[in-house]
């Protein structure tokens, strides 16, 4: 499963796998207790893979960061938690992306990038390769 099915609800802590669609919304499974819970369509909802952070440069996908950090976790959790002081979080994400934008990327967007990057390792979700190269790859093979 890659990004495109992972939520982020607003007001709701961890992330969410989307389940189905209804007429009002949607149904979504916790990624952290595994509680499905029904989402009308006037919730704030994030999918993970049209998230990006600010560098100094452009906007880079959630989804190369989670790579990034996949690389230099070697596939593992976080060296730290998301609950760590400022600059440990800030100096984590600088090794990761040296170019993020510090005047637009907040601790706390830091500390949600590390949480949410460890939920989807503990529920063994590591397919952070964009749709265009999933795509390329199945046109090749054909």
């Amino acid at each position: 499963m890659g990004l495109e099915k992972i939520l982020s609800v607003a007001g709701k802590p961890g992330l969410y796998k989307l389940i189905t669609q209804t007429r009002t919304g949607f149904v979504a499974e916790s990624l952290l207790d595994g509680k499905r819970i029904t989402v009308s369509l006037r919730s704030s909802v994030s999918v993970l893979s049209e998230i990006a952070i600010y560098t100094l440069e452009e906007e880079v996908p959630l989804r190369d960061v989670f790579k990034k950090m996949h690389e230099k976790e070697n596939g593992g959790k976080t060296a730290i938690g998301h609950k760590e002081e400022k600059i440990k979080l800030e100096e984590y994400f600088f090794e990761v992306l040296p170019n993020y934008d510090e005047d637009r990327v907040y601790v706390s967007d830091i500390k949600k990038v590390i949480q949410w990057y460890n939920i989807l390792i503990e529920n063994k979700i590591t397919d952070f390769n964009s749709l265009e190269n999933e795509e390329a790859e199945t046109t090749e093979e054909e």
